[in-house]
């Protein structure tokens, strides 16, 4: 049994490898080859905007909301 099982791997590794040389070579790009892009010059912008106090006081809730366990929902 060991026997065939070994005989099995080798035929199947063969037959892979035979497929894989016989396989057509992959097409040649057409037109210019495309260029890497450029390193990063630096650290992304920091982004900030501003809040009007509403917009802030809205925040200030939502976030005591969730700090105190009411926003969060279990199933």
């Amino acid at each position: 049994m060991a026997l065939f099982a070994a005989a099995t791997a080798l035929w199947a590794l063969t037959f892979l490898r035979i497929r894989r040389l016989r396989a057509a070579p992959a097409p040649a790009p057409e037109g210019p080859a495309l260029r890497s892009l450029p390193g990063q010059s630096g650290p992304p912008r920091a982004e900030s905007v501003d809040l009007s106090a509403a917009e802030r006081a809205a925040f200030a809730g939502l976030v005591r909301q969730f700090d105190t366990g009411h926003g969060h929902r279990e199933d």
